[in-house]
């Protein structure tokens, strides 16, 4: 059974870091491109980022946020710097057979066929 469970909520000032984590089970992640998407109220779904041997960022995030991978612990990261109140969303993870869906330099959320739980990130003093 295909599984990806994400870390727990995050609450933290503007300016600060957070790091999440997304656990996959039930498949080989190594084979799989993983995606960042990010949810806030009212808002469109947003791709955050994307791994599938290259890493690709949403605009809004470049230069803030980093995803890694740790394939032998099936698990994937976003560490996430200089927090701004408009990163307050609904995190993500997601994983699709293929390269991750860029078009037009935005991360799309074509044919991710499983998704983590979502879990909340709140920047706010």
């Amino acid at each position: 059974q295909v599984q990806l469970v994400e870390s727990g909520q995050g609450l933290v000032q503007p300016g600060g870091s957070l790091k999440r984590s997304c656990k996959a089970s039930g498949f080989i992640m190594a084979y799989y491109a993983v995606g960042w998407f990010r949810q806030a109220p009212g808002k469109e779904r947003e791709g955050v980022s994307c791994s599938d041997g290259g890493t690709y960022y949403g605009d809004s995030v470049k230069g803030r946020f980093t995803i890694s991978r740790d394939n032998a612990k099936s698990t994937v990261y976003l560490q996430m710097n200089n927090l701004k109140p408009e990163d307050t969303a609904v995190y993500y993870c997601a994983i699709r057979r293929g390269p991750c869906p860029i078009i037009r330099g935005i991360i799309t959320s074509s044919d991710f066929g499983a998704w983590g739980q979502g879990t909340q990130v709140t920047v706010s003093s």
